[in-house]
């Protein structure tokens, strides 16, 4: 961890970071990653993926990985300031934004700018996963238990929580 106070850099990191996080936290992942991991060394790989996990297995935004990464740089307090860094400067600006583009006018700007945004989200979300599985596939089992999952899940539609359970028995079985 770096010798600066520990809530200003988690302010100042994710503040910043929400402004580029198109298409939401989950978008953000590998950046989350890099920073947490790598730069400041807040976590190690198995943290941020266990971290990870528990935030998309708990209802509500993505957004709750923030929150974990906040409470485990610095308890409660991070917690509360990573996530309303996070949160707050998108929020403000997709209000004064969404004003904006609601006004009347003939432009075909707004509807350019958000059929431009989706490959973008599309390409950062799959960004994630590959960091993700890099993480966390560390065996030839586990590398074909994230491949079967990622086919199952694109072709079917069962719930991805049953995946998800299905994968964490066999974790819990030693399987994986």
């Amino acid at each position: 961890m770096t010798s600066e106070n520990p809530i200003w850099a988690l302010i100042s990191i994710f503040g910043l970071m929400s402004l580029f996080a198109v298409g939401g936290a989950a978008a953000a992942v590998p950046e989350m990653h890099r920073i947490a991991v790598d730069v400041h060394h807040w976590m190690t790989d198995k943290q941020f993926a266990d971290a990870y996990a528990i935030a998309q297995l708990s209802p509500g935004p993505n957004v709750l990985i923030v929150t974990l990464i906040g409470y485990a740089v610095a308890g409660i307090p991070g917690a509360l300031a990573a996530t309303l860094a996070m949160c707050l400067p998108t929020a403000l600006l997709a209000y004064f934004v969404s004003r904006l583009l609601n006004r009347p006018s003939q432009s075909r700007w707004p509807g350019l700018i958000q059929a431009a945004l989706v490959p973008l989200s599309i390409g950062l979300m799959a960004a994630s996963a590959l960091i993700l599985a890099q993480s966390t596939d560390r065996t030839i089992a586990a590398l074909l238990l994230t491949a079967t999952v990622a086919l199952i899940a694109s072709v079917s539609r069962i719930n991805p929580l049953w995946l998800l359970l299905a994968g964490g028995l066999l974790g819990f079985a030693g399987i994986v």
